[in-house]
């Protein structure tokens, strides 16, 4: 994109860019047209673009007080005209850039500058009134629709949201105010919400102070999350990290989550609308996550599940100050199905609980979910792991009638704390086995001795999402020096 008149520019910005553009062109002895690149970098995504622009073309200003709002949804117009011709890329340069709520389009990468920040608009009038989720049958905060997310696509192709660790600031306050004090209308904004969509990148940002879930992609499929920073605090209601919800062939790894919830929320619906949907969440792979949680969960599969969640991996995971590494939450007239779970190589400091389950998490989406629902979770394998500082080892705890089976824990030792419950394993409706754990499980897990260490065997075989691939792309500013000088 060439250079354009910036009419609102400070004159002393006008005279540096005019002197620097004339010191260029004496310097060079070339014929024919002067173009140089005065912004250049390199980033790895799915998809490198062929068309380019910055947000201070569509009108943008970065002082924190001025709305942005048209100017996002300007530029994302623009450029959506060339999603057969190359794709397109925004550019949102250094600043603090206010705005509501905006939607992507296909083949479109957002990229932040490392000194960008996002500020979601506290106004309420910025923020549409979408209908509920299908899977969920209403909002989760309050009857009826959902305050759309910040930034925002549905039946999208080929989208990256990433930048160079640029920020993504919800300003979620007044937001978690008005949900404690029961005064939302609607459910609260996410931060990132992609639906029905497919092909999907969002990386190396810093999301903080969310007015609820941070990074949300559901009904969708080949995601990748990597790279992100999330922080919020630990007090915080709902601000979860990443909620991969009714989604086939994610890939969440490399994240630092701080978070008043759990880190990382895998989802699939909710009692019988979830049921109904029918749109499991399987083939997750989470790797090298960090995560502090002192409320929650590091890795929590459900409560909304009724859509099933199955072949889920995580590995290499480290939980501190957290209340539970691994939890899953079902309950009757859920319905679904959690199985075919395997998480190994994780590092638990100062935890409540090490594992928990619960098939006791009574919050429904209303009074006509199916009391006959009843979940089934089988097959949760957990191997290759050690805890120190924990009050609990387990609390494992499944459905009358209805027992959690297939449970396998292998090789974990756990150090008690100080002041830890005199009994380390709490087991109900249970079934499994245990091999090599530390201290001794409860009987419902009986012990199959040391030639059984490999039991609980993670999947040797890889998941599609492994086979998606970033690139190395670049984003080149074209200026023409002339265009620069005539302008000025």
């Amino acid at each position: 994109m060439e250079f354009s008149r910036s009419h609102g520019k400070p004159r002393a910005i006008h005279i540096v860019l005019l002197v620097f553009a004339t010191i260029l062109l004496r310097s060079r002895n070339v014929q024919g047209k002067h173009v140089h690149y005065l912004d250049y970098f390199e980033y790895r995504a799915i998809s490198c673009r062929t068309h380019s622009a910055a947000l201070t073309d569509f009108g943008g200003v970065g002082d924190g007080t001025t709305l942005n709002t048209k100017a996002f949804q300007a530029a994302i117009d623009h450029l959506s005209q060339f999603e057969s011709d190359g794709g397109s890329m925004l550019f949102v340069p250094p600043g603090k850039w206010l705005t509501g709520s905006f939607n992507l389009t296909n083949h479109f990468t957002l990229f932040l500058h490392k000194d960008a920040v996002l500020l979601a608009s506290q106004d309420e009038n910025e923020w549409a009134v979408i209908e509920p989720l299908p899977s969920y049958g209403r909002g989760r905060d309050t009857e009826g629709g959902r305050y759309i997310s910040l930034i925002f696509g549905i039946n999208l192709t080929d989208v990256v949201i990433t930048g160079d660790n640029g920020t993504i600031d919800g300003q979620g306050a007044s937001w978690w105010d008005k949900f404690h004090k029961g005064e939302l209308k609607y459910t609260r904004p996410y931060l990132i919400e992609i639906m029905y969509s497919d092909s999907i990148q969002i990386s190396n940002l810093t999301l903080v102070n969310s007015p609820s879930w941070n990074v949300h992609p559901v009904y969708s499929s080949n995601i990748i999350v990597q790279g992100l920073t999330i922080i919020a605090p630990v007090t915080s209601p709902n601000t979860d990290g990443i909620n991969p919800d009714s989604c086939v062939n994610t890939r969440i790894e490399d994240c630092y989550i701080v978070s008043g919830d759990d880190c990382v929320a895998v989802k699939s619906g909710w009692d019988e609308y979830g049921i109904a949907f029918g749109m499991p969440t399987k083939q997750l792979v989470i790797r090298r996550l960090t995560c502090i949680s002192p409320f929650s969960a590091v890795i929590a599969l459900g409560s909304e599940m009724s859509g099933g969640i199955e072949d889920v991996r995580a590995e290499d995971i480290l939980a501190i100050n957290s209340e539970s590494g691994i939890r899953i939450k079902t309950a009757i007239g859920r319905g679904g199905y959690v199985k075919d779970i395997y998480v190994r190589g994780m590092t638990m400091k100062t935890m409540k609980w090490a594992f928990w389950m619960t098939g006791d998490y009574g919050s429904h989406a209303d009074n006509n979910y199916d009391p006959n629902a009843l979940p089934v979770i089988q097959n949760i394998n957990y191997q290759n792991m050690i805890a120190e500082n924990v009050t609990m080892a387990a609390r494992l705890e499944g459905i009358s009638g209805d027992p959690f089976t297939g449970i396998c824990i292998s090789n974990v030792t756990i150090a008690m704390a100080k002041k830890a419950k005199k009994v380390p394993w709490n087991c109900t409706n249970i079934e499994g086995i245990s091999s090599g754990v530390v201290p001794k499980p409860c009987e419902q897990l009986p012990a199959q001795g040391s030639e059984y260490i490999s039991a609980c065997n993670f999947p040797t075989d890889s998941l599609p999402i492994d086979n998606l691939h970033v690139q190395t792309c670049s984003y080149r500013r074209k200026y023409s020096f002339e265009s620069v000088i005539k302008h000025l």
